[in-house]
């Protein structure tokens, strides 16, 4: 591939199935591509399939999408055993838990599963693409596609350029994501890129205030949100996030960085080791209460 050449992606193969996968997957198939959908087994891909279709079906029920449309996105889907099918894949995106060993690993058989000069992208929120890049043969072809929870809503998307990732690389993923209908922005690699080098050490303020007793949660989230203008507050957005996740992503920075203004809250490592993950588990900072 030259250093000019933008690739058209016709085939997409995602690896995981879960919150953010699937929701590439959605994405991605409602521009008319084949989605081929992975997870660690086949009937993982199919309930991550179900999942988006279920998500589809209340989005018909209320009139924001057509039958046909959701039809038409779900047949673009398709549920695979393993990233072996993804020797079809134009483009391969990696969207697994925030864990650098894992996501290694991942990279690895991405790798070997891939035709010679396909990109393999990251949804990575945290880790550094030329460390994952280094894993795979391939580092030229590897970058960041980093997409914001939940992906068929949120707008943007992080571009990530390893140190070895040359320009019609850059290019191929800036095109396939605004092709996807988002806007784009480029980060260094550096921990936490743009977005989370931001969030994190807000979240994680938050949780010192709970902490400290500044204030209960729903008094920090009401202060961000009446007096910051943000959408949701930060204990609200850190539980839709998942604790797990922002607890990983602020170790990242705290052990990269090495600036001890990182460090996670104690409350958070506590949340976490409970169980109490957020709205995928029911409860975080607030009791969503099951089936919620």
């Amino acid at each position: 591939m030259s250093n000019d050449a933008v690739v058209a992606v016709k085939t997409l193969g995602v690896l995981g199935a879960g919150q953010m996968g699937g929701g590439i997957a959605q994405v991605a198939a409602q521009g008319g591509r084949k989605v081929l959908l992975a997870d660690v087994d086949l009937k993982r891909a199919e309930q991550g399939k179900a999942t988006i279709e279920k998500g589809l079906g209340r989005l018909v029920e209320k009139g924001k999408v057509t039958a046909e449309a959701r039809d038409a996105t779900l047949a673009n889907i398709v549920p695979v055993a393993s990233v072996e099918a993804f020797s079809e894949a134009d483009f391969a995106i990696e969207a697994a838990t925030e864990n650098i060993e894992l996501k290694k690993t991942l990279m690895k058989g991405l790798d070997a599963a891939c035709r010679p000069g396909v990109i393999v992208a990251s949804n990575t929120s945290s880790i550094s693409i030329t460390l994952l890049a280094a894993e795979t043969s391939r580092p030229s072809h590897v970058v960041g596609m980093h997409f914001m929870n939940p992906v068929p809503v949120m707008k943007l998307v992080e571009i990530i350029r390893g140190l070895a990732t040359d320009d019609a690389t850059y290019q191929t993923t800036v095109a396939l994501a605004q092709d996807l209908g988002k806007t784009v922005i480029t980060s260094k690699d550096c921990p936490g890129f743009i977005v989370n080098r931001i969030l994190i050490p807000l979240i994680n303020e938050a949780c010192f205030a709970l902490q400290e007793g500044l204030g209960t949660p729903q008094d920090i989230d009401l202060g961000a949100k009446l007096g910051l203008n943000h959408p949701m507050g930060p204990l609200e957005l850190a539980d839709l996030i998942g604790l797990d996740t922002c607890l990983a992503i602020a170790e990242v920075l705290h052990l990269e960085l090495g600036d001890d203004k990182y460090r996670p809250a104690n409350n958070l490592r506590m949340h976490v080791a409970a169980g109490w993950l957020g709205r995928k588990t029911g409860r975080g900072f607030y009791d969503y209460g099951k089936g919620k």
